[in-house]
């Protein structure tokens, strides 16, 4: 009989590479995730893990559990919801992880919303970017998380997660008052091939949105200035350090002295934001109220697509 706790070590290896980093993500001590797996493979009577100089990869029968393990987990995820429904009363908590923006603009909102709502369900926030949100997820760190699609993400139809979609919005050029476009109506993006830029780190779902920008215009990017804070970026800008692309949203509300912000000229770069949670467990009678307070947040915020 395999245990279901032994699947989600599996996956954990397969997710992070090294039984070091699943370990850390589990709470386990490295040696009982290898345990674990030892007892796993007793259990199925195969080899399940390979391990190299780079780390852990899953052998072609570990690939094929991990493809029952993904079934299997959802439909856990499932078994709990429809319990927890038997049950009733929609009283707990719910872990949401968000970017800082994602946070001001539908998880803060969703929090009101649920207080009048769900008054029985309280959301525990945690500020995270898209690209650790999502691990936290699958995890079991976190019940939400507030993401942002990128390169290497996984996809709307991955079987570990289910997708909610919550809203897009496009970036806004962000140059120096002084400079050569700050009195074109829209920016072409193009024209600033040869500027320095300002923008957040590599790994941050940001970095992907504008470097897949420039490339689509032409041209790679000169990164000068790296800050995953917004404000530091328009900050840098104000200081004509260089130009950016900066989320609409996260312009809100900041200080612009010293920069023009234009939009860009053409297909203007769009970051899509979305909920994911562990596939199954979406209909969670305590989740299933966060999913549609953030999402009627996002459906009341003036963000064009």
């Amino acid at each position: 009989m395999i245990e279901a706790r032994r699947l989600h070590i599996l996956r954990a290896v397969a997710d992070h590479r090294t039984v070091t980093a699943a370990a850390a993500a589990l709470y386990l001590t490295p040696s009982a995730v290898s345990q674990q797996l030892a007892a796993l493979e007793q259990e199925t009577g195969h080899r399940l893990v390979e391990r190299g100089a780079k780390g852990v990869r899953l052998t072609p029968a570990g690939e094929i559990l991990l493809d029952h393990t993904n079934a299997v987990l959802a439909q856990l995820e499932r078994a709990e919801a429809e319990l927890a429904a038997y049950s009733s009363g929609a009283a707990g908590t719910v872990t949401v992880a968000s970017f800082a923006t994602g946070i001001a603009l539908v998880v803060a909102p969703a929090v009101a919303r649920l207080a009048e709502s769900a008054p029985g369900i309280h959301l525990r926030v945690q500020d995270a970017e898209g690209d650790a949100s999502l691990p936290m997820v699958l995890d079991r760190q976190v019940d939400v998380a507030v993401a942002v699609e990128y390169r290497g993400a996984p996809p709307a139809d991955d079987p570990r997660l289910a997708h909610v979609p919550l809203y897009a919005e496009p970036f806004d050029a962000v140059v120096p008052v002084a400079h050569r476009l700050s009195g074109a109506p829209e920016v072409p993006l193009a024209e600033l091939a040869k500027d320095p830029w300002i923008g957040p780190y590599p790994g941050n779902p940001c970095h992907d949105v504008v470097v897949l920008a420039c490339e689509n215009a032409g041209f790679q990017p000169r990164m000068e200035h790296s800050s995953d804070d917004f404000r530091a970026v328009v900050a840098l800008a104000s200081a004509d350090a260089g130009v950016a692309l900066v989320p609409r949203s996260a312009l809100r509300g900041m200080d612009l002295t010293g920069v023009v912000v234009r939009p860009v000229d053409g297909t203007a770069p769009t970051r899509r934001v979305f909920a994911a949670v562990r596939r199954g467990a979406e209909e969670h009678p305590l989740i299933r109220p966060v999913l549609d307070a953030l999402g009627a947040a996002a459906q009341a915020q003036p963000l064009p697509v």
